[in-house]
Order: C-alpha cells, then structure tokens, then sequence
C-alpha cells in the first residue's frame, strides 16, 4: 500500500527547546490570520501544510525510530503556545498524536517502524472515531469483519471527525470479533472511504469536524492495531489525550485575556464616573483583570503539574501511578475549560459595547472556548476528583479520562 506524498520534506525536530522554539514561531504566525479564517471559514491547508514541514507532528516518536521522544510537559506546553494563536488550528493535531500514542502502545514493531516513519515524513493522522445515535460515547457500531484473505472490511460512519479532511491516515475505530475495539489506519484516498466537510459548529469552525463514511472499505492485518488491550491494565491513552484538550483550553483563556487587555490599553474609553483618563486605570477593571488573570495563572500552573504527573507514571507505569495521573489531568482539564469560558465571556465585559461588533470577531474567543470545552463533561471529572479524595477510588480505565 503506497502512502500519499507529503506536500514537502518535512524537518526532522531532535530536542524539546527545538520543539517549543517552533511552536511558539508558528503560533504567532498562525494568530495573524486566525481571525479571518474563522469569520470566512477559511479551511487552513497552508497552515497545515507548514505544520507538517516544520517536524512538530513528529516529537512523540521515539527516539529509537528517529524521533525527539519529547516530555509530555513539551507536547502540552507545545498546544497550549498553538492555541493561543489559532483554537481550532491546534485541535486538529490532537488526534494525530493520540494515535501516534496508540502504536507506541500497541503496534506490532513493524508497524511502528512504518508508521513512524510515515510520521517523520510529515504526513498527518486524523481520526474517525465518534458516532451519532448510538446509546452513548463508548458504543461503537462500526465494524471490522474479517475476509478470508487476512484482511477486513471496514463499514460504518462516524461524526465529529476533527482532521480528517487534512489527514493522509485515518485512524478509525472499530469492533472486530468478540466486539473487541481495535484502531484500522486507512488511507484518506482509500476506495470507499468518504470525508464531508458537513462540520457547521458555532466555534472551532476550521477543525472541519466533520463526517467520515466507510463502505466496505479494505483494510489490510498489518493496519489494523489491538486497541482494546490498552485498557487491561494500567494506561496513559486517556490521561495523554485529556491533557492536550486541557492546553488548547488554556491556550484560548491566555489568548483572550492578552486580547481584552490588549483592547482595554488601546481602544476602550474610560467610564466617566472614574475620573480616570484612560480605562486601563480604572480600578474596577484591575480589580476584574486580576481575577481573570488569576484564573489563568491556575490554569497554566494545574496544567504543568498533570503533565508532570504524566511524565512521572510514564517513567515507572503503575496503577496508582496512571490513576494520580489521570486525576491530575482532570483537575487541569476543569480549571482550563472554566478559565476559558469565563476569561472569553469577560472580554466583552471589560472591554466594553464596541467589541461586540461582529466586523471584530472577538467573539471567536468565546465561540471556540464554549464549543471545545463540550467535548466531554468536566462534571464527571470533578466526581472523580471527589472519590479519589474522600475514599481512594482510582478512576475507570478509559480515553476520556
């Protein structure tokens, strides 16, 4: 099976202070026209395109197969500086590496070697892995039958498929016999595979999460990985996966606040009766400012902390090591996604009646940080919080979690 090429060579990143520089140059490129992709719903393929040339979307891989293997501090800090210049540029890549996690975890060693490789040369990993109508998030319906040959056929049809449309690989989940839940990688080009662009959410609108239709698709044995087997015993699929989210929510609550502060200095009138000259004096709006940017502080700090947690239960995986970090993980997730909603809800309220105008589009801020906290409840991960505080529960074995 022949891989698409990618649109150029991609560089080959070695160390985390490499991977940060390039982050941070790209976050500040993307941000110059993050506004305008949003309000034109402007797919971002040049961006993407850039992406993968600059090495990025290869430092999970191991440094045994030429990767820069980088700390899952780097990786989180890597998506908070992405999202801070484009939310819904940095949400696509999340599933690459959540599946890049899955072959360190289950792939057979020449799949990772192919694979790997396939990473390296900059080629993209979507997914295709939520479905609508089903009883609930877990209930999979898409199936791998087995054919005579070795191979599977691969029929269903899945929805919010963040990256598929750029990816050249499309993870796809699946049940094969005995229901047990693998991962096929297929092909974007596949015959019988369908992307549509149908995504038509009020925030993160670039992601193109849109849907994937697989009819009968052809899927060799050796694309096809044992995912079930991650959860028999202790893992870090889950804890990997919600600390991206937990970043790209931090990255919008940081952006906002620059934002509003940015407008409050440069644009906002003071209120009259503060007697002050500009609004940037107004003691009620530092009052305000400093409670958002406390916000923010606990989300950056609550953030380096699970991903120390990771990296710790990485170095010497246990169960109550995955379970701490699990847990860590899901306070950052909560205090990122409130710290985003409420810093992008404030802008407005700090900033004043001028920027709500629509030609600003600083509603996009909230627009991204309402729609991507929704990807799973954060309520659930307070439960958690409290059993494992008052009785020691470890919390369940899952990927959202």
């Amino acid at each position: 099976m022949t891989a698409p090429q990618p649109p150029s060579p991609a560089h080959v990143i070695t160390g985390e202070a490499e991977a940060l520089a390039v982050a941070a140059e790209l976050a500040d490129a993307f941000r110059a026209g993050a506004g305008r992709r949003d309000a034109e719903r402007e797919l971002p393929y040049a961006e993407l395109d850039r992406l993968s040339a600059s090495g990025l979307l290869g430092i999970t891989v191991p440094r045994s197969h030429g990767g820069a293997d980088v700390s899952a501090r780097t990786l989180a800090e890597v998506f908070r500086l992405l999202a801070t210049g484009d939310a819904s540029l940095s949400q696509i890549p999340q599933n690459h590496f959540v599946y890049v996690n899955v072959l360190r975890r289950q792939g057979s060693p020449e799949q990772r070697k192919f694979f790997f490789g396939e990473v390296l040369a900059g080629r993209r990993f979507g997914n295709a892995q939520s479905e609508r109508g089903t009883k609930h998030v877990q209930d999979i319906r898409t199936r791998l039958v087995p054919e005579a040959d070795g191979s599977y056929r691969l029929t269903g049809e899945k929805h919010y498929s963040t990256g598929a449309l750029f990816a050249d690989w499309i993870p796809v989940l699946a049940r094969a016999e005995e229901d047990a839940l693998h991962v096929a990688y297929v092909p974007r080009d596949a015959p019988g595979v369908t992307v549509v662009d149908d995504w038509d959410g009020m925030g993160q609108r670039t992601t193109a999460s849109g849907t994937v239709r697989l009819d009968g698709v052809v899927v060799p044995a050796d694309r096809v990985v044992p995912h079930h087997l991650t959860f028999q015993g202790p893992q870090l699929h889950g804890a990997v996966a919600q600390l991206l989210h937990a970043a790209i929510d931090a990255g919008i609550a940081s952006a906002a606040l620059t934002e509003s502060a940015d407008f409050v200095r440069t644009k906002s009138r003071p209120w009259f009766e503060s007697g002050f000259e500009s609004a940037a004096e107004d003691p009620l709006l530092i009052q305000r400012f400093g409670e958002l940017s406390l916000q923010v502080r606990a989300a950056d700090a609550l953030l380096v902390a699970a991903a120390g947690a990771v990296d710790t239960a990485a170095a010497d995986l246990t169960d109550d090591t995955a379970a701490e970090a699990s847990i860590a993980v899901a306070a950052a997730k909560v205090q990122a996604a409130t710290a985003a909603v409420e810093t992008s809800s404030a802008l407005f309220e700090v900033a004043g009646t001028r920027a709500a105008l629509d030609s600003l589009n600083l509603h996009r801020f909230w627009r991204d940080a309402r729609t991507h906290t929704l990807h799973d409840p954060v309520r659930w991960k307070v439960q958690h919080l409290g059993r494992y505080v008052l009785s020691g529960t470890r919390p369940p074995r899952h990927g959202l979690l």
